[in-house]
Formats: structure tokens, C-alpha cells, sequence
């Protein structure tokens, strides 16, 4: 089979923690071509998306003493060619965010590729219609209590019920801008107007889940159904347990309560093409659904000996034998 990935310039990749390249590495081990492209580098050409596609050799990350050791040169691309995207058999989107007017726009090009020939995961309809922070809203059961609004006094009330209070951008990626609030904060009018830009935009405001400071849990889920979880944990005096902004990981298991999480979200994400996605829960409540680029599979994989990217890889290729 051919798989295209979609992604960030190869050089800006960690090989040690990306979860594309654990994606790509998969593929080729298991006998499939990979090739690669960027998000500006896709065409609608004769009604058809088509892409300036490089293929790659990759040498992959080994497991030595619990860390990932890579190559100092992991990959090797070949010449670049203009081609049909409906000639891979999937085609994955994994750009990073956020979510600008250019991401957009790949995701209607990724429109005319036609779903009877090529997979594309995640479905270009289905990221477009789940904002990261906002498509949790859809199972309030399962949510901390949550407002979206760019009304300063909306959230002053919201923030002054709840005591503390976690302010988030709808764009925001990999903890970047996520604010702890309480009502008595000095800072808290300017805080909000930063982060509102002036009240043009709305943010996501959720009450503060004591519990975060055991750790921000990542459950990925292929096609609905979790395959594995990391914890990530808080360290020094940062409130967030994001990797980015230093998290620490450890080990975890999937509680009753989150499997629960996960066959109320499976339907929707089923529906919506969402076949790969990462969810964020904290203390039994779902926080955020990240379709876009969810990563963790490397973190997983070496704290619990699993091998993700081979069963994602192994799923794509029963559904296209399955003539998907």
C-alpha cells in the first residue's frame, strides 16, 4: 500500500516523540511505501487533490534503557513529485496547529479526494467540524462545568461561582495561553482582555479540577475505541501537565469511567471520520478532544512495551482490504 503523510518540514520532527513518525516507521516496517508532504504543497488540479510528494526511508527509533534512540540522519527523502492523492491509500492529516485560515484550506483541497480510494484520517469534514476545546461540549455529562464566551463579566461571574478556573483558547495547542483564574486576582481584567483579545474573540472557561495536579491523562482512540494511555504530570509550580510545557510522563491504566468516556464520544467520532484522536481527561472528566495531530504513541509505547503505531497501521489496512 501507499500512505502520504501530511506533516510539519521533516528537520522540525522529533523522531523521539513525534507520533507521525511512529505512524510512518509502522508503515514501512510493515511493507508499505511512505511519502510525505506539507499542507502549502497541495493542489486541486483537473478537480482531483494532488500533492508535491517526497518518498521517505526512515531508519527507526530503538528502545535502549527506556529512551528512544534515534539516528543523528533518520530519514532520506527522494525527488519530489507532483501527484494524485487519490493513488495513496491513505492519506493522513497530521499538521500541527493551530487551526489557521491556511489549515482550512487544506482540508478543502483534502475534499476532492475521493473516500471510495483513499482513506483520509483524519476526515477533512470531521477536523473541520471539531474545534479541539469546543467539541466536548457535545457530552456535557461527561465535562467539567464550562463556558465559552468572550464576555468579561459572563466569566467573571462564571470564575467567582467556581472559585478557580482554567481559561483556555479555542486555537490553543499543546498548553500554549491556558490561564489558571480566580475572581480575587488582580491581574484578572487584564488576564481576560489578553486573552480575548479585547472581547473580539471567545474563550473556553472550565472550572479547575483539583485533581490535575495528579496528571492530564492522554487516551488515544482508534476508530472509537481506546488502545492505549499516558498520564501526564505537572511539575515544579506549572498548574499544566502538557509534555510541552514540561509535563512529567508515567505509566497508567484506562479506569471504568473513562471507558465510559470513550463509548459515549465513539459514535459521534465515527460519524464525523474521526478514526484517530487523542482525548485529555482529568479526574474522570473529558477536557478536550484533539483531532488534528494527536501525539503520545512513543511515550506509551515505551512505558508499557506496546507497539500503537503497528495495530493503527494494521487497522488502516484491514479497512482498505475490507474495500474502504
Amino acid at each position: 500500500m501507499k500512505f502520504a503523510f501530511i506533516i510539519d518540514p521533516l528537520p522540525k520532527l522529533d523522531p523521539g516523540h513525534d507520533t507521525s513518525v511512529a505512524l510512518m516507521e509502522a508503515a514501512q516496517e510493515l511493507g508499505h511505501e511512505v511519502w510525505v508532504t506539507q499542507a502549502q504543497q497541495l493542489s486541486v488540479i483537473q478537480g482531483q487533490a494532488w500533492g508535491l510528494l517526497e518518498p521517505v526511508q526512515l531508519t527507526p527509533a530503538k528502545l535502549d534503557d527506556g529512551h528512544w534512540v534515534v539516528s543523528e540522519q533518520w530519514y532520506q527523502t527522494g525527488k519530489a513529485l507532483l501527484k494524485p492523492l487519490e493513488e495513496m491509500d491513505a492519506v493522513w492529516m497530521r499538521t500541527d496547529p493551530p487551526v489557521t485560515i491556511p489549515y482550512l484550506y487544506a482540508t478543502y483541497i483534502l475534499d476532492y479526494i475521493n473516500p471510495d480510494k483513499t482513506l483520509v484520517i483524519n476526515a477533512p469534514t470531521g477536523i473541520r467540524t471539531a474545534n479541539e476545546k469546543m467539541y466536548a461540549l457535545q457530552f456535557q455529562e461527561v465535562i467539567p462545568q464550562t463556558i465559552v464566551s468572550q464576555d468579561k463579566s459572563v466569566i467573571r461571574q462564571f470564575v467567582e461561582e467556581k472559585e478557580a478556573a482554567v481559561l483556555k483558547p479555542l486555537g490553543g495547542k499543546a498548553g500554549e495561553g491556558i490561564i489558571f483564574l480566580q475572581a480575587s486576582d488582580r491581574n484578572f481584567n487584564s488576564l481576560v482582555e489578553i486573552s480575548t483579545k479585547q472581547g473580539s474573540e471567545p474563550v473556553m472557561v472550565q472550572a479547575y479540577l483539583p485533581a490535575a495536579k495528579d496528571g492530564d491523562k492522554r487516551i488515544i482512540l482508534l476508530n472509537g475505541e481506546p488502545i492505549g494511555a499516558v498520564n501526564r504530570i505537572p511539575t515544579g509550580k506549572e498548574f499544566r501537565g502538557n509534555m510541552a510545557v514540561g509535563g512529567r510522563v508515567a505509566a497508567t491504566e484506562i479506569t471504568p469511567r473513562e471507558e465510559e468516556i470513550c463509548a459515549r464520544l465513539l459514535p459521534k467520532l465515527q460519524q464525523d471520520g474521526l478514526y484517530f484522536v487523542g482525548i485529555d481527561v482529568i479526574g474522570g472528566y473529558l477536557t478536550e478532544v484533539n483531532v488534528t495531530s494527536p501525539t503520545g504513541i512513543r511515550e506509551i509505547d515505551r512505558l508499557d512495551g506496546t507497539h500503537l503505531a503497528k495495530e493503527v497501521i494494521t487497522w488502516v489496512e484491514a479497512v482498505k482490504n475490507n474495500g474502504g
